[in-house]
């Protein structure tokens, strides 16, 4: 189906772009529904070309060879769900640029919205070069991120077997959650399986507890002595499968990510990575990596450096934060401050008439963004730069905006790291603390020369 929308004298003068350049003249709109895909091209100087296809395959192949009838180079669609995804892998594979565009810079003037309309107005703002593309990473890491958020919707959809499971038991006044720290530990999973073995004797299963559980075999004993109600025993039963149905979908996903690395950029080479440091006692990640040692060394080989050292982070975030920023942040964010602005970790400052009108940070889904948060709370009581940072701030700013703050500040690092190929070289608390005080003393000193006095140190 071909359609041309003609504008009438009257309509072209007081046209909105009337007065503009066309910066791209081979640019089309493509407007993407579940069922049917609208494409928009430029015909002569006053009409557009809209033709319709349907979302198959063939049919993706048909709208590719229909642009290039028209010498199209550039494409800019809306994201819509993931129904973009085949077309823009498609158009990308056949050599078309192709541009992401968000719904906010698509905000039309009021008036009867259509498909039509909507790959018109795509095609009219592309062809003006007013719409700025979405972030996405490079080509070879897109595979590697889709299989990472499946990984956490995997661990997302095993947490509320856990809490079935907790559950269950306090159901019988089984008290197994105040006896260990972790009912999916060692000693939690053990007794659990035991109980549903058959197991009632309280002592019995105490006595299968690890040798550094805190809790001693008596206290544990009280915790176990429970009603054992059938329909609860039942649903413990079918948690435990369940979450050891997730686990091993979770393992194999590891497996999976695993061989993907290998095949990510396999003509590099790997430089020395450095052991990394020992981590405290108490700490312990339950939904890490299970070959954390070496997605480590992956990461080193594609990225360059090694982001599992910074303070804060780990071999988990690290992978996050290189799927979902790609390596090539240089290029696609030419200062930290567009980098720290897309995470979602800058203010946004809205400013009339020399008044800031509103100056808070933005809600964001940026799963980097909430990455460099993670890595901000991980620091809170650390003896390192990052926590020395946010205990300052907290007492000032309050705990939410210490986190953000913090996480900027690493984001800031990490831009650095990879930007500049060098790898991360943290101060000591002496020398921050000494840079601080100077830095206190210069702002005294410039604010007292305001008013006309002088600091002197005593």
């Amino acid at each position: 189906m071909r359609r041309k929308s003609k504008r009438t004298p009257g309509i072209e003068e007081a046209h909105p772009f009337s007065g503009l350049s066309r910066v791209n003249p081979n640019a089309a709109g493509v407007d993407i529904g579940a069922v049917e895909i609208v494409a928009c091209v430029s015909g002569d100087a006053s009409t557009q070309i809209v033709k319709a296809f349907g979302n198959y395959t063939v049919d993706l192949q048909a709208l590719a060879k229909w642009l290039r009838s028209y010498h199209v180079k550039t494409v800019a669609m809306e994201s819509t769900g993931v129904y973009w995804i085949p077309l823009f892998e498609e158009l990308e594979r056949q050599g078309f640029e192709c541009l992401l565009i968000s719904s906010r810079s698509l905000r039309r003037v009021a008036g009867r919205k259509s498909d039509i309309s909507d790959a018109q107005w795509i095609q009219t703002l592309h062809s003006y070069g007013l719409l700025e593309s979405s972030f996405r990473p490079q080509a070879d890491l897109v595979a590697l991120r889709t299989l990472l958020r499946h990984r956490n919707q995997l661990v997302e959809h095993r947490s509320p077997h856990i809490q079935h499971m907790q559950k269950a038991l306090l159901q019988m006044n089984i008290q197994l959650s105040q006896a260990v720290t972790d009912v999916t530990g060692v000693t939690g999973q053990t007794i659990i399986r035991a109980i549903l073995a058959g197991e009632r004797d309280p002592q019995t299963l105490a006595a299968m507890r690890e040798p550094g559980c805190k809790k001693s075999e008596e206290e544990i004993g009280k915790a176990l002595t429970g009603t054992w109600r059938e329909e609860h025993l039942f649903i413990l039963k079918q948690s435990v499968a369940l979450y050891d149905f997730y686990t091993e979908q979770i393992q194999a996903c590891d497996e999976e990510i695993e061989c993907r690395y290998a095949m990510t950029r396999a003509d590099w080479e790997a430089g020395d990575v450095k052991p990394l440091p020992v981590k405290k006692r108490n700490s312990h990640s339950k939904n890490a990596p299970y070959h954390s040692e070496s997605i480590r060394q992956h990461l080193k080989r594609i990225s360059g450096v090694d982001l599992s050292v910074v303070d804060g982070f780990g071999v988990s975030l690290a992978q996050t934060v290189i799927t979902e920023t790609g390596t090539d942040v240089g290029d696609k964010f030419p200062t930290e401050k567009h980098f720290c602005s897309w995470l979602g970790l800058a203010p946004k400052h809205e400013i009339s008439g020399g008044k800031i009108l509103k100056n808070k940070t933005l809600k964001t889904k940026n799963r980097a963004g909430q990455a460099f948060r993670m890595a901000a709370q991980s620091v809170k009581q650390a003896d390192c730069v990052f926590g020395v940072m946010y205990r300052r701030l907290k007492s000032r700013l309050g705990p939410a905006q210490a986190t953000v703050a913090t996480a900027h500040a690493i984001a800031r690092v990490v831009y650095r790291m990879l930007k500049y190929q060098v790898e991360y070289e943290p101060i000591s608390l002496h020398e921050y603390q000494k840079r601080y005080e100077e830095q206190q003393i210069k702002y005294l000193k410039k604010k007292a020369a305001k008013f006309g006095l002088q600091l002197v140190s005593v």
